[in-house]
């Protein structure tokens, strides 16, 4: 005897992204909180449909690919900045005004990310910009405390004691479990130190390099709470 189970199991669909045309609203959820994006969430017979999904993009503020970007930028900028030349055309077009290009060296820019093509004519990203931002500010070493940490969006918020003691800042939690080798699981509570520019106007500008564990807190250390760890 032949048992029927009946038609074949079919997942209900999952509800569409409002924000885009693309994705679902669960492949957005994770994509805006991996450095892979929503391409990186996706089937290989998909990934074409999803590749330009705004709402992981490294062009989207907040998202982890646009705070890993970030980093990379401000990186490339103090560690291996670009060659004069190059530098000194990527500060023109920073100026908006039209650039030429005889000697070919605009493709150093779009293939870093500091430079597209407008109209058919070379213009500079906002990834660009922050790379100036980094060879032009005033970076500092400074203390930095882990307030919370959030496995499930890979973030943890952080007071930056240089920049505005009591004023949190968003972080990739996996950059900072990279740069100091600590484990996620302890971070929390504990004060590192980190370069910052710290005279950065908002938390869109702050960037944070280079975490590593710190040596006992200084007596007078503000808290987040507003007090001192004296």
């Amino acid at each position: 005897m032949t048992e029927t189970f009946g038609p074949e199991y079919v997942r209900p669909a999952q509800p569409d992204c409002p924000r885009c045309g693309c994705c679902t609203a669960v492949l957005c959820e994770k994509g805006r909180h991996s450095i892979t994006r929503c391409v990186g969430w996706t089937p290989a017979e998909h990934k074409q449909t999803v590749e330009g999904c705004p709402c992981s993009a490294e062009t989207t503020q907040r998202t982890a690919a646009w705070r890993a970007a970030q980093v990379r930028a401000t990186r490339l900028a103090r560690e291996l900045p670009l060659v004069p030349e190059v530098e000194a055309m990527l500060r023109e077009l920073a100026t908006g005004r039209s650039v030429e290009d005889p000697n070919g060296l605009f493709p150093q820019l779009k293939l870093r990310g500091l430079g597209q093509l407008v109209h058919a004519r070379p213009a500079i990203t906002p990834l660009g910009h922050t790379y100036l931002a980094a060879r032009d500010d005033v970076r500092a070493t400074t203390p930095v405390r882990v307030v919370e940490v959030d496995t499930a969006t890979r973030t943890a918020q952080v007071e930056v004691s240089g920049w505005r003691p009591g004023e949190l800042a968003t972080v990739l939690l996996d950059q900072i479990v990279s740069d100091s080798g600590l484990d996620a699981d302890t971070l929390a509570g504990l004060w590192l130190v980190a370069e910052a520019n710290c005279q950065a106007p908002n938390h869109e500008r702050l960037v944070l390099t280079g975490f590593r564990n710190s040596e006992p807190v200084p007596a007078g250390w503000v808290r987040v709470d507003g007090g001192d760890d004296a």
